[in-house]
């Protein structure tokens, strides 16, 4: 399976949001509060506290800008991918990936189109169109 040796990432929904925007670019606590307002109405130090742990982590790094400290990911979204996926494999299918790939299959087939599922494909480059969009969960 590719990205095997991908470093173990485990990340909550919350700091995967706070990556999406970081993956975009350079962001301050105050750009990821900004991007993040639709969706989540976080406290300025609830963000600070997330970007500190991720740094604290490897994840992301910080650098000053005279006043101001910007973040930026020192991970790449596919790289967490793969080791959340791996995580998931190894804990859930106990590295079974067909039967990971199965349950995918199942669900492709038994979720009406549009409904939302939060199952993820796993390929973005469907030739027919079907698969689903990525940054789709």
């Amino acid at each position: 399976m590719p990205g095997q040796n991908s470093p173990r990432v485990r990340l909550s929904d919350l700091q995967f949001d706070v990556m999406r925007v970081l993956w975009q670019g350079d962001a301050s606590v105050a750009d990821v509060v900004e991007a993040l307002k639709i969706s989540r109405e976080l406290a300025h130090t609830t963000v600070a506290t997330v970007l500190s742990r991720l740094e604290r982590a490897g994840v992301v790094a910080c650098d000053r800008h005279g006043r101001s400290l910007r973040y930026r990911a020192c991970i790449s979204e596919d790289s967490v991918r793969h080791a959340m996926v791996n995580d998931l494999l190894d804990t859930v299918f106990r590295g079974d990936a067909d039967a990971l790939l199965a349950l995918v299959a199942d669900e492709r087939r038994s979720s009406p189109a549009g409904s939302g599922s939060d199952v993820a494909a796993t390929s973005t480059n469907d030739s027919e169109g079907r698969g689903m969009k990525r940054g789709q969960r």
